[in-house]
């Protein structure tokens, strides 16, 4: 009677086409190569959450922390301060990017070589001009800014006051109207050449406050807090990292779709399916990394 049952249940499994845990189907329908992808990507999302868990952390423990409408205000098309615009232009490259890399699948899917060629291209495209930007906005923030993994010129007022000193260093003049400021409002401290030695100084402006004993006080504006420019060229250079490595696999396997290499797999381009995943979970994790540099 057991032997019968067994026979049964045997040839009803077999009889099932939507059984995926009968043998020699693979389970939730998905390939070898693409659940390990979903895989790395599970780890990968781990470890970016781990960075970005630890600045939210450091950031609303401190006093004083950059305002990025500040920080983030400069572009290459000219000298006004537009903030978070470049950023912007950024980001909207990225996710269009995405879009074009939904292209390529879709036409992968078609077996059509030639339009996955073409969205791959433009992907490429998308993907490197993020990384010209970002190029840029390094450059600037190390080379204009002076910001570096260990100094961070920028921060924000703990106290209301009004500046001594204009922001070159100099004692402002007799009759000129000295600059206020208000508690929580950002700042720069300039690195200026100085027209004696040559050499570049920082210029730490001087200002004047009034303190919880009602008299009034002189101070000098203080460096921001280091872990700022340490956790963002990190934590940007390791996303940055996955967007160059991207782009070299997009052209790799580009070249290899233009060169009929999967022509003869017919598994629906399947290296352009894997390839788009990890893309998009880079465009994904951008988000939460604009968020939280630019916004918060």
């Amino acid at each position: 009677m057991a032997t019968t049952d067994t026979i049964i249940e045997q040839e009803e499994l077999q009889s099932n086409p939507g059984d995926d845990w009968s043998g020699g189907k693979p389970p939730f329908r998905a390939t070898y190569g693409k659940l390990m992808m979903w895989y790395f990507l599970l780890s990968d999302a781990f470890t970016f959450a781990g960075f970005l868990i630890a600045y939210g952390a450091l950031r609303f423990s401190s006093p004083t922390w950059p305002v990025p409408d500040f920080v983030f205000s400069t572009h290459p098309f000219g000298d006004s301060h537009l903030p978070l615009i470049f950023v912007t232009i950024m980001s909207f490259l990225l996710i269009i990017s995405s879009v074009t890399m939904v292209r390529a699948v879709q036409e992968g899917h078609r077996e059509n070589q030639k339009g996955i060629v073409f969205w791959m291209i433009m992907t490429i495209l998308g993907g490197a001009g993020f990384l010209s930007c970002q190029a840029w906005e390094w450059t600037n923030l190390i080379a204009t800014e002076h910001m570096t993994m260990t100094t961070n010129p920028f921060g924000t007022h703990t106290v209301d006051g009004v500046y001594i000193d204009d922001e070159h260093g100099h004692a402002y003049e007799a009759g000129a109207e000295a600059e206020t400021f208000e508690a929580g409002k950002s700042f720069l401290i300039h690195k200026v050449e100085n027209h004696d030695t040559g050499e570049m100084e920082w210029v730490q402006r001087r200002f004047k406050y009034t303190g919880e004993d009602g008299q009034e006080h002189i101070s000098q504006q203080q460096f921001g807090p280091a872990a700022f420019g340490a956790l963002f060229f990190f934590i940007t250079g390791f996303h940055g990292f996955h967007v160059f490595s991207g782009v070299i696999f997009l052209l790799i396997i580009c070249v290899n779709v233009a060169s009929g290499l999967y022509v003869k797999r017919k598994n629906g381009n399947e290296m352009v399916e894997k390839i788009g995943l990890y893309w998009h979970f880079v465009d994904l994790v951008w988000v939460f990394v604009f968020l939280v540099f630019y916004l918060l």
